[in-house]
């Protein structure tokens, strides 16, 4: 159940998540137009130009670098996928998200702690069985204006490494 605060900075990410890839994308065809080679820039880079971007989560937006590489790398594997596409204001998915590093991310009772931001109340539906890291988490904002988390745990097991994911419910109703 985030306040205008956390709605605020939520949706930040979101728009600078968004915008750093197309722009990153945008960049990477004008480069390889005129060098006829691939262009390696990063989140850091452009920070300098655009200042805002220091307002958010530093790993949410290094997690769309790599989203960005990735949609290459199937593109170049797969050539039938298609060549990676601007991410539309209006129809694409609004979420972003960011790593577990150094205790940055916490899940305390009912609140979830994310970076940049105070602790969000929280609905959670499954209790997390001891022994399992929180890798990532992925927030999203749903056409109804509602909030969702999806928390990566990771699971190390004697036989094999699994890893899950947990959806929480960051309800918003509406100001």
């Amino acid at each position: 159940y985030p306040n205008k605060e956390q709605i605020t900075q939520i949706e930040k990410t979101i728009g600078c998540s968004r915008f750093l890839y197309n722009r990153m994308l945008a960049d990477k065809i004008r480069h390889y137009q005129e060098e006829k080679k691939m262009l390696k820039n990063t989140p850091a880079g452009y920070k300098k130009e655009y200042p805002w971007l220091k307002e958010v989560d530093s790993l949410a937006l290094a997690n769309v670098q790599l989203n960005l590489e990735g949609a290459f790398r199937k593109f170049f594997r797969e050539p039938g996928v298609g060549f990676p596409h601007y991410k539309s204001k209006k129809h694409s998915r609004r979420s972003y998200t960011t790593n577990m590093v150094n205790g940055n991310i916490c899940l305390q009772d009912r609140f979830l702690k994310l970076p940049k931001m105070q602790p969000v109340k929280i609905k959670l539906h499954r209790m997390i069985p001891e022994g399992w890291k929180l890798k990532s988490v992925t927030v999203s904002r749903e056409p109804s204006g509602k909030y969702f988390a999806s928390l990566l745990f990771d699971c190390e097991n004697q036989t094999a490494e699994k890893s899950y994911v947990w959806d929480i419910y960051l309800k918003w109703d509406g100001i």
